[in-house]
């Protein structure tokens, strides 16, 4: 959710908000996944994702975030906000907190996008990929 008390104009919205048909249809283009990958490659930031992917489906408060990764809140506050714009989390305000989810869908989208294309779609050359992705799964 973008918080402003005006309507920005269209391509304004294309550079700052997640395209909103990536997680209806599963697609995602080059500029979507160069916008979720981006938000993914400063340390925490990526951190503080997988925090939240191991803490659905109920999430974290932004100030448990912040202490389970040892960073001052109003840091943390800076970063969650980039995985929300990137589509990567969710929030929600409950009185006071504001709640942290990881998008699961988004994340799956992210990942199906790396991989399908992966063995030119000779999925007897993807096995070893998949299970080990299984496997860490069950782990």
């Amino acid at each position: 959710m973008i918080w402003t008390s005006r309507r920005l104009p269209d391509f304004a919205m294309s550079r700052i908000a997640p395209y909103p048909y990536i997680r209806y249809r599963g697609y995602m283009d080059n500029e979507s996944a160069i916008v979720a990958l981006g938000a993914l490659a400063q340390a925490t930031r990526l951190d503080a994702f997988r925090l939240l992917v191991r803490h659905e489906p109920e999430g974290l408060p932004a100030g448990e975030v912040a202490k389970a990764l040892d960073v001052p809140q109003n840091t943390m506050s800076v970063h969650l906000a980039t995985l929300a714009r990137a589509g990567l989390v969710t929030s929600e305000r409950r009185s006071r907190i504001i709640n942290y989810r990881a998008d699961l869908d988004a994340l799956r989208s992210v990942m199906l996008f790396l991989v399908k294309d992966c063995c030119g779609g000779r999925a007897e050359l993807c096995h070893p990929l998949a299970d080990e992705l299984l496997a860490g799964r069950a782990a």
